[in-house]
């Protein structure tokens, strides 16, 4: 099997800070745990989201480490058990990071309108491209293969536009939790690093969709090979 050396070589930098971003936010995390809290995670969530007005919004335990969202169809936080009952700088941060999504969707944020509006266009992208791409393979036709990645284009502008999202979340959290006295000095600094480690995981896997998104763009627009 024929492996392009470019190829490799477009990937590596996002792979590196992926691998990077993932240690970090295990470490930060870990240390944030350390950190003792005023309130819990879901305490924490839920005086943000009634200082807001939001009463309305949920608060739910969800299994799995880490696997902590907002569901903005059903307005509800979804946190893991560890940030759901946890009194510590990590999971007040993670949970008030939650929080700041609900108060984006309740303000209509426009980052967040587009990055919703494009969420088909993210969840079917990479299957569209992959279908497009190997017809196009198969049959010999470039037509086919461009429009496969046009379609994995959608996936990088999903991103590309989750990116001011996520750093507006963690930017309403980490403010929202000094402000409230739900971290002290020393707790803000552990919420901080958290968050800020969490976002460059958002960076590295943006980077790696822009670039394999170049790299195919490259061998077909471009003109150079496509096998």
């Amino acid at each position: 099997m024929f492996i392009d050396p470019l190829a490799m070589i477009v990937a590596l930098p996002a792979v590196l800070l992926m691998l990077w971003a993932q240690a970090k936010v295990k470490g930060n995390f870990q240390k944030g745990l350390q950190v003792p809290a005023r309130l819990s995670g879901v305490a924490a969530a839920r005086h943000i989201l009634d200082s807001a007005g939001l009463q309305h919004v949920g608060i739910e335990q969800t299994p799995g480490d880490l696997s902590d969202h907002y569901d903005p169809r059903g307005k509800v936080l979804r946190l893991s058990p560890q940030v759901y009952a946890g009194r510590t700088a990590a999971s007040v941060g993670i949970a008030a990071h939650e929080a700041g999504h609900a108060l984006q969707d309740a303000t209509n944020y426009a980052p967040l309108v587009v990055r919703n509006a494009a969420v088909p266009a993210a969840k079917f992208g990479p299957t569209l491209f992959f279908v497009l791409f190997t017809a196009g393979a198969v049959m010999g036709s470039p037509a086919l293969m461009k429009f496969g990645v046009i379609a994995f284009a959608g996936l990088a502008f999903f991103q590309l536009v989750n990116l001011p999202v996520e750093f507006d979340a963690s930017n309403r959290a980490k403010r929202l939790l000094t402000d409230m006295g739900i971290v002290d000095a020393h707790g803000s600094e552990a919420v901080r690093d958290v968050l800020n480690a969490a976002a460059w995981t958002y960076v590295a896997a943006t980077l790696q969709t822009v670039l394999q998104v170049g790299y195919y763009a490259l061998r077909l627009f471009g003109g150079g090979r496509s096998d």
